[in-house]
């Protein structure tokens, strides 16, 4: 049997999560789902309908507009009982609250964020649908953004990282009883991600056939579904071989056959087990810095950008469909390029006063 395309899998597994979620939510809910299909990700309406749970939970038991109904038995009329106080009340909410299972939830500025662009979203589309009269929630004012600061290794970091996961050294004795089964797949990941700046996603959904050493290029799927071809150097071309030896020799599990990053269960490796060795190798090279493949995708656009000055090169690597959004992330970088042009335009000749 042909191995199943790792995206597709994917969103045929959110779109069966969403089916079991729906049963948890009002009827009219599954109208919007379908609504929003064309212009969202799976993963996105995922998201949109643990938010929507999220939100049901707190009208039907932190206030009164439920009455002695059940979650699933309410109809759309209630999206127009709520006036903005009651909305703003769910924003106050959701800072600080227990979930079905009684676990204690909190969610800082950007998980507020998130939840607040749901509402508005589940609001906006039933309001031009003309199924509601009211949309309360367009006049809420969502919370502003703090930027982050861009965590990124350094030069030498980056170094021992690779040095750390090419010895193994630093490993517990159980660690290292691991190491020597998937070293030279983790040091094709970790170098694969470093070199190229792909997405931790886009890394495990690669196949063998989508890696072409001729042209020194990999063919991933971004974000938006659009496939394109990333290029990469010799380190990268030289981990990568050395797991395709390895690879050739390992019989994969059915449906994972053409996969080409496999768990040690010979499976198509996952994200988590991807965040998990990141995580493993970069704890033994800096404990203040949280590494992640993001970050590690964050140190490859910081070095080309670096190396070439251009924001817009940088912008079409990453696939960043807004270069605003590489612009935002590497801001302390152009202020750093734009101190070192302040003496390199010369309006007088010095030499003509000698």
């Amino acid at each position: 049997m042909a191995s199943k395309n790792y995206h597709e899998q994917l969103i045929k597994e959110n779109n069966i999560k969403l089916k079991e979620l729906l049963k948890s939510l009002p009827g009219f809910c599954a109208r919007f789902f379908h609504g929003i299909e064309e212009n969202t990700s799976s993963r996105t309406r995922i998201a949109y309908a643990y938010d929507l749970t999220i939100f049901f939970n707190y009208l039907k038991n932190e206030t009164n507009f439920c009455g002695s109904k059940e979650i699933t038995e309410l109809d759309i009329s209630i999206l127009d009982k709520l006036a903005p106080i009651d909305l703003q009340g769910f924003v106050d909410y959701i800072k600080y609250y227990n979930n079905t299972d009684d676990v204690e939830r909190i969610n800082q500025e950007r998980g507020v964020m998130r939840k607040m662009s749901c509402i508005k979203s589940f609001y906006n589309y039933f309001y031009r649908m003309e199924m509601i009269k009211n949309n309360p929630a367009s006049i809420l004012t969502l919370p502003k953004l703090h930027e982050k600061e861009i965590v990124r290794l350094d030069v030498d970091e980056v170094a021992r990282l690779l040095d750390t996961v090419e010895n193994g050294e630093q490993l517990t004795k159980k660690q290292q009883a691991y190491h020597e089964k998937t070293k030279v797949r983790d040091l094709a990941i970790i170098t694969l991600l470093l070199g190229t700046g792909i997405r931790v996603s886009e890394c495990v959904g690669l196949n063998i056939d989508d890696v072409d050493f001729k042209n020194y290029g990999i063919k991933i799927r971004r974000k938006g579904g659009n496939e394109v071809v990333v290029y990469f150097g010799d380190e990268v071309d030289e981990a990568l071989m050395d797991y395709l030896c390895e690879r050739k020799q390992i019989i994969a599990q059915e449906g994972h056959e053409d996969a080409l990053f496999l768990s040690l269960q010979n499976r198509r490796i996952t994200v988590r087990s991807v965040e998990n060795l990141v995580k493993k190798y970069s704890r033994l090279v800096t404990q203040l810095k949280n590494i992640t493949p993001h970050k590690l995708r964050s140190t490859y656009g910081t070095s080309l950008y670096r190396e070439t000055g251009d924001i817009y090169l940088v912008a079409d690597v990453l696939g960043h469909s807004d270069v605003n959004t590489t612009k935002k992330h590497y801001a302390a970088l152009e202020d750093e390029r734009r101190r070192m042009a302040r003496n390199k335009v010369t309006l007088r000749d010095d030499s003509k006063n000698d």
